[in-house]
């Protein structure tokens, strides 16, 4: 098999030091999952050809960007002074306007945000002179960004992307393996067990250094000039919450809430049209049970996290955000301790009419398509339900 298609440890790391001229890759806790992902995409994902060098190629990409983010904070260790004081997290099931909700709030500039180009390729190239202009990866993740749109058209339907918008941490998480993005692409159940069963700690340590090398990075191109705290926003750390608010003592947590009886058939839409540009063999019905029975445990997991600290949430439901906007904000705002000032109100405001839900195209999708019911869906997250979605003001339909 020629090296494009090859997913073998050794070669992939050799390729990463040999485009780079480096060999630190910092802390060596990403081999384990990183040679379980490796084994998981070549036995189980059914990858075409298409597939296994696109996997490939990113997990390159990943390691020549853990390889430069060593190289910087070498040649600038004050990277590792950064102090990340009391992140703002939004969490919730997918589809629950976690995304609109993190967008709106980031028009604040006194909060630090990633965004996606920043956490597809959180490390410059290592000739760059701090300025946006001059910032290749912007470039990189606008073609990235297109040839997927280009790839599986209905993702412009289900969750807008754009190279230089707010977006997930989740692919930070991926600079370490410790992340469910490598599952978004293809299945690959044995590297989801063993990330259900890990100690994620590495991971979420990794997630903080990154933070530091992104916040030094905004400093010194002038883009966090006002910024006090990060604005997060994953899905992903319903799985991991005792260890995140382990990493990030400090953190607020808003999560958001809606019934998954709607949500869940909507992020395995998601998902559908994410794993066919890798496969030509994606089983609907696997992608639902994945996605369901991983969500279930996750939100299983946050509420016993919820028991012991409720002091750390603050809840907000969809349909809230939806008609209230300013509302949610201003919430959130008196939560955290921050002032919602006239300016802030008013650049999300804006943000908001520029982009309204109904100027995407429609989001189509059944239960029927993925083999899941009503009545299934409702048992299966029937503790959330009663807590959240039974005894609060039912969410509408519309997606975000």
């Amino acid at each position: 098999m020629n090296d494009a298609l090859s997913l073998d440890f050794d070669s992939i790391i050799a390729e990463a030091k040999s485009a780079t001229a480096l060999t630190n890759f910092g802390d060596t806790r990403f081999e384990q999952p990183l040679r379980v992902l490796l084994h998981a995409l070549d036995t189980e994902a059914k990858l075409n050809e298409m597939g296994r060098m696109g996997q490939r190629a990113r997990i390159v990409d990943i390691l020549i960007g853990r390889l430069r983010a060593e190289e910087y904070i070498r040649r600038y260790p004050e990277i590792l002074d950064e102090q990340i004081e009391a992140p703002v997290v939004i969490v919730g099931l997918p589809r629950t306007g976690t995304t609109m909700l993190h967008r709106t709030m980031a028009c604040d500039d006194r909060f630090y945000a990633p965004l996606w180009y920043e956490t597809r390729y959180p490390a410059p190239d290592l000739d760059w002179d701090f300025s946006l202009e001059n910032d290749a990866r912007i470039n990189r993740a606008e073609q990235e960004v297109a040839a997927m749109l280009a790839a599986s058209p209905d993702l412009a339907a289900i969750h807008p992307l754009e190279a230089c918008g707010a977006d997930e941490e989740l692919m930070l998480l991926e600079q370490s393996f410790f992340s469910t993005t490598p599952e978004a692409f293809c299945y690959i159940p044995s590297y989801g067990q063993w990330l259900s069963e890990a100690d994620n700690t590495p991971g979420y340590e990794y997630l903080k250094r990154q933070l530091q090398f992104l916040q030094w990075q905004k400093n010194r191109s002038g883009a966090g000039a006002r910024a006090q705290r990060w604005l997060l926003k994953t899905p992903h750390h319903l799985h991991q919450m005792k260890t995140l608010l382990s990493v990030f003592p400090d953190a607020k947590i808003v999560q958001t809430h809606r019934d998954p009886v709607q949500t869940i058939p909507s992020i395995c839409s998601f998902h559908h049209a994410l794993w066919i540009m890798a496969s030509d063999q994606v089983d609907d019905h696997l992608v639902a049970e994945q996605w369901s029975t991983k969500f279930a445990a996750g939100m299983r997991h946050t509420m016993d996290v919820r028991d012991d600290a409720p002091e750390v949430f603050l809840d907000l439901w969809f349909e809230q955000t939806t008609i209230d906007a300013e509302g949610c904000a201003k919430q959130i705002y008196d939560f955290v301790g921050m002032e919602a000032t006239e300016q802030a109100l008013e650049a999300m405001a804006q943000w908001r009419q520029d982009n309204r839900r109904e100027d995407r195209a429609a989001h189509h999708y059944t239960l029927a398509q993925f083999g899941l019911t009503e009545e299934g869906l409702r048992q299966q997250f029937a503790d959330y339900r009663r807590r959240f979605i039974e005894a609060e003001p039912s969410s509408n339909n519309k997606d975000q």
